[in-house]
């Protein structure tokens, strides 16, 4: 999604041993490691080095990695698995034939106990297209505030003024819930035969939809 600066590549390659050995994946796990990765090349390091930019609220370094895909699709669980093996912040970029996809999680060291982190949501972008343009790096204070404002490009709901990151993910998963309860109501209205019932359905549908279209609003 961005242009990384060039004194930020790193470019080493991240054997899946090394994955496996972190995130201890099921066995259904490894086998879509096997079908649907290719090579995984840790391919920026965004630290206070390489951005000129200070750690703050114990993010120290944000990670890039680029995963090519035997597949155009890459499970969930394989990202998670990546995820959860990476003790930073960490960013994706999932290539496959001439198409890019991106992906940002957002993801933040335990409360409980400072050397774990807590992976809240993970969003991807489209696919796009490998030679597009990318803008450069968000401008930010610190790596805490560079990581919000990456994070945030990648989910698919306008912030509102003044909200926090941890407020705008909680909103986009209560967006989710409540079109997946939309989803729902429709269905069983469409099946419905009885009149009265009906009725009761389109009024909790219209209360459904009043209720995501005020979380979408800014």
């Amino acid at each position: 999604m961005f242009a990384y600066p060039k004194q930020a590549e790193f470019n080493r390659v991240v054997p899946k041993n090394k994955i496996y050995a972190h995130a201890k994946p099921s066995r259904r796990v490894r086998e879509l490691f096997v079908s649907e990765v290719g090579e995984i090349l840790w391919k920026y390091k965004l630290s206070p080095e390489t951005t000129n930019l200070p750690a703050r609220h114990g993010i120290t370094e944000i990670e890039v990695f680029e995963i090519a895909l035997r597949t155009p699709e890459l499970d969930e669980a394989v990202i998670q698995a990546i995820d959860r093996a990476i003790p930073f912040p960490l960013l994706f970029q999932f290539t496959h034939g001439e198409h890019v996809r991106f992906a940002a999680s957002y993801k933040r060291p335990n409360e409980a106990d400072s050397s774990k982190w807590v992976i809240e949501a993970c969003f991807q972008t489209e696919p796009q297209p490998l030679a597009a343009e990318r803008p450069p790096l968000p401008v930010a204070l610190d790596l805490a505030g560079l990581y919000e404002h990456i994070v945030r490009r990648h989910i698919p709901l306008p912030p509102r003024a003044g909200e926090s990151l941890a407020n705008h993910v909680a909103r986009f998963h209560a967006t989710q819930a409540k079109r997946r309860e939309q989803q729902q109501l429709e269905a069983r209205l469409e099946r419905e035969k009885q009149f009265n019932r009906k009725v009761e359905l389109n009024a909790a549908l219209r209360s459904v939809s009043h209720e995501l279209e005020n979380l979408k609003q800014l």
